[in-house]
């Protein structure tokens, strides 16, 4: 978290701002504090996707979407207001590191149980966000944060209501929407995309977290290179447990319908207490520790993932 900045607002609607998390492609994303003191992230929409009407109106659409979504396995919507000068929404802030910090940066690969148990929080939560008529359609590593409780995925910003959808994975100026490495073969082709591009996202994701590297390769050979192996090569399953193998390579099926459902995956996976490995428990004590003393004015600013960039 870094502090506020001499042109950021104190306040947002009912919400006290403490800092900055972080600013994204719509919008800044600020950490407060409700009346009642429960500590919030409130993202502010950029000035110049403000004045646009259309804008306003998908993005008001997708906060009452994200409401029905009800917060599970997600952050939770705790207000919004679409209609202001500078339309704001708040969610829940959620005190965990990012599944690729934990990957990358802090821990490795996680264990085969560890996986199993995030892919059935994360397809719980997809099934709310598809129940609620969403696909996410940025569902990666950084969009993943993993708590006590279970993991949430993060960042809607991209998020479109399905009954909506006429652009398929484009945005209006013709831009691909998503993360290279994390697409599905519909997204890499700009065709319309329903749940079960989710569903190949969490393959990925799930592949990611218990190798350390996406299945399809990184950005890094070349984004059309790796768009293309997404389309048309197999995944790179090698280092993969056995019992992940068989849930990961139907979720990484080419064809959007011979996929399961987020519900499938849900029913056999609960999600055990602990879920994580002690390293990574420890590591979110230090996290809540510290936003303890940046809530209180004491102590550093608070290291780690925003939440949410949308």
């Amino acid at each position: 978290m870094e502090p506020l900045n001499a042109e950021d607002p104190v306040a947002v609607g009912p919400f006290r701002l403490l800092g900055r998390l972080g600013a994204g492609g719509m919008g800044r994303v600020f950490l407060a504090r409700s009346a009642g003191g429960r500590t919030v992230a409130v993202k502010v929409v950029h000035a110049e996707l403000a004045a646009q009407d259309e804008f306003r109106r998908r993005f008001a659409r997708e906060v009452a979407a994200l409401e029905r979504v009800g917060g599970t396995g997600t952050a939770p919507v705790l207000g919004a207001d679409t209609t202001a000068g500078a339309p704001w929404v708040a969610v829940g802030y959620v005190p965990g590191p990012s599944l690729r910090t934990v990957v990358a940066e802090e821990y490795g690969p996680l264990p085969a149980a560890t996986v199993r148990a995030l892919a059935g929080g994360l397809a719980r939560a997809l099934v709310h966000i598809h129940d609620a008529g969403l696909v996410h359609r940025d569902l990666k590593p950084s969009n993943v944060l993993l708590t006590v409780d279970g993991p949430r995925i993060i960042d809607f910003g991209i998020a479109r209501a399905v009954d909506t959808v006429t652009d398929g994975g484009l945005t209006t100026t013709g831009a691909l929407v998503g993360s290279p490495s994390f697409m599905s073969p519909e997204q890499v082709r700009g065709e319309r995309l329903t749940a079960a591009s989710d569903i190949f996202c969490l393959g990925s994701v799930l592949a990611y977290a218990a190798t350390g590297r996406g299945p399809f390769g990184t950005a890094d050979s070349g984004v059309h290179a790796t768009m293309f192996r997404i389309a048309h090569d197999e995944p790179d399953l090698a280092d993969l447990a056995p019992e992940l193998t068989g849930l990961i390579r139907a979720c990484l099926a080419k064809e959007p319908g011979a996929r399961p459902s987020a519900a499938e995956i849900a029913a056999p996976l609960p999600v055990p207490d602990p879920w994580l490995p002690a390293g990574v428990l420890a590591r979110l004590g230090r996290h809540a520790a510290l936003l303890l003393e940046a809530e209180a004015g004491t102590g550093d600013p608070v290291a780690g993932d925003p939440t949410p960039a949308t």
